[in-house]
C-alpha cells in the first residue's frame, strides 16, 4: 500500500505543480466553460463569437507580419543601403501599416447590381465646345448620356435632326453632337431675336450670350431683337429645355372615336360599337417578364417598356377589349396592334412580326394578338408595350403583376 502511494505521489504532485489546480477544480472549470458555450449557442451568439474570434486572430497575424517586416528592414546592414545609393537607386521605403485590416461582414444586397465603369469620356476639366461621338453597336441613349455625364434628354435635344426625339432611332455609325453641359443646341435663323429664342427654351438671353463656348461678344451683339449673330451659327443653350416632339401613339384612340389613329398609318380602324370590355386588371402580354431594351422613361421620351422575347413568340392581350388599330405604323412602331378596353384604358403592342387580330374584333384577356418581332425602328426582337388613358400614358410596371 505504501509502495503504491509512493509511485502515484510524484505524478500527482507533478500535476498540481504544472497546472496549479487539482483535478476536481479542473473538471469544475471545464464544466463551467461547456455550460457557458452552450448558453451562447442557445442565445444564437455562437456564430458571432466565432466571427469575432476569427477577426481577432486575423489582427494578431497581420500585426505579427508587419512587426517582422519592420524588424527585417531595421536590421538591414548600412552597407546594403550605401551600395544601393552608389548605384543610383533609391531604397524602397517601408510604410508602417497601423491599421490595414478589412473586416468581412455579411451584407444583403437588394436591387439590380451594376458593374462599375472606371473609364469614361468625361474630361478632367469642363468642356465648353460641342464635340461628336460615333454610335457603337449596343449603345443606348442612357449609356451615352452616362458616359459623358449628361441627362438622357440632352442627347435627344442635341440631335433632333438625326433621332427626332426617338430613342429607338439610335443606330451604329451615327455621329451625334455631344453638348458640354446639360441643355440643348439651337441653329440661329435669320430674323431670330434673343428674347424669343431664350424664352422658348426657358432661359434668359444672358444665359446664351455669356456662355463661353458660344463665342459671342456682348459689346458688339447689338439689339436683342436683331442681334449680330450669323445665321447657321450653332449655339449651346445651357439649361435649355423644350417639349419632346412626339413619335409615339396619340392619346384618346377609342372604339367610338378612333380617328386620331389615322395619323399613325394604314392600320387605323373605323368607329366600332359594342364589343368586349376589360376587367381593369392587367396580365403580362408576353411569356418573359423582364426588359430587353428601354424602360419607361419620360425623360428620354420613351412611354412604354421593351419586354424581352424571341422572334415569333406569342403576344397576348393584357386585358379584354376591342382592336382599334391593326397594321403598319409610320412612326417607328412597325406592325402594331392597339386595343381599347372600354373602361378608360388602351394598350399598345409594337414591332410585331405578325398580327393575329384585326379592326373591330373583340379579344379576351390573355388571348393572342400577334407575335414578337423587330419591325419598324427596332434593333432586335422584343415587344414595345404601352398602357394609356385619354390623358396620359401609364408606367406599365405600376399595373402589371410582379414579374
Amino acid at each position: 500500500m505504501k509502495n503504491e502511494f509512493r509511485e502515484d505521489s510524484p505524478a500527482s504532485s507533478g500535476d498540481v505543480k504544472e497546472t496549479g489546480k487539482t483535478p476536481d477544480i479542473e473538471k469544475s472549470e471545464k464544466g463551467s466553460l461547456s455550460r457557458w458555450a452552450e448558453t451562447l449557442l442557445q442565445m444564437g451568439l455562437g456564430e458571432s463569437m466565432l466571427r469575432v474570434g476569427t477577426s481577432v486572430l486575423s489582427l494578431v497575424v497581420i500585426a505579427a507580419v508587419v512587426w517582422l517586416v519592420q524588424m527585417y528592414f531595421n536590421q538591414a546592414p548600412d552597407g546594403q543601403i550605401n551600395a544601393a545609393a552608389a548605384q543610383g537607386s533609391t531604397p524602397t521605403p517601408v510604410v508602417a501599416m497601423e491599421e490595414v485590416v478589412s473586416v468581412v461582414v455579411d451584407v444583403e444586397f437588394e436591387g439590380i447590381p451594376r458593374m462599375a465603369q472606371p473609364y469614361t469620356t468625361i474630361p478632367s476639366r469642363p468642356r465648353q465646345e460641342l464635340s461628336t461621338y460615333t454610335v457603337q453597336e449596343g449603345d443606348t441613349i442612357f449609356g451615352i448620356s452616362e458616359k459623358f455625364g449628361l441627362d438622357p434628354e440632352t442627347i435627344l435635344w442635341g440631335n433632333y435632326n438625326i433621332l427626332q426625339d426617338n430613342p429607338h432611332a439610335l443606330q451604329p455609325g451615327q455621329e451625334l453632337n455631344i453638348l458640354p453641359i446639360n441643355g440643348t443646341i439651337y441653329e440661329w435663323q435669320d430674323g431670330d431675336g434673343l428674347n424669343g429664342v431664350a424664352s422658348f427654351f426657358g432661359v434668359t438671353p444672358e444665359d446664351i450670350l455669356n456662355y463661353p463656348g458660344n463665342n459671342l461678344d456682348v459689346a458688339t451683339i447689338g439689339d436683342y431683337a436683331r442681334p449680330n449673330i450669323e445665321p447657321g451659327t450653332m449655339l449651346v443653350v445651357p439649361g435649355g429645355r423644350r417639349e419632346f416632339v412626339s413619335w409615339s401613339a396619340p392619346l384618346g384612340i377609342t372604339r367610338e372615336d378612333p380617328a386620331l389613329a389615322r395619323v399613325l398609318g394604314p392600320g387605323a380602324c373605323d368607329p366600332i360599337s359594342g364589343g368586349a370590355v376589360g376587367y381593369g386588371a392587367f396580365v403580362w402580354p408576353t411569356n418573359k417578364h423582364f426588359l430587353s431594351g428601354f424602360d419607361y422613361s419620360p425623360k428620354s421620351n420613351h412611354w412604354g417598356i421593351d419586354i424581352a422575347g424571341s422572334e415569333g413568340e406569342g403576344v397576348y392581350a393584357t386585358d379584354a377589349g376591342v382592336v382599334v388599330y391593326s397594321g403598319w405604323n409610320n412612326y417607328g412602331y412597325g406592325n402594331m396592334v392597339m386595343i381599347d378596353h372600354g373602361n378608360g384604358f388602351q394598350s399598345l403592342y409594337a414591332h410585331l412580326s405578325a398580327t393575329y387580330r384585326f379592326c373591330g374584333q373583340s379579344v379576351g384577356q390573355g388571348e393572342g394578338v400577334g407575335a414578337i418581332g423587330s419591325t419598324g425602328r427596332s434593333s432586335g426582337a422584343h415587344l414595345h408595350f404601352e398602357i394609356m388613358t385619354a390623358t396620359y400614358k401609364i408606367n406599365p410596371w405600376d399595373v402589371l403583376p410582379a414579374p
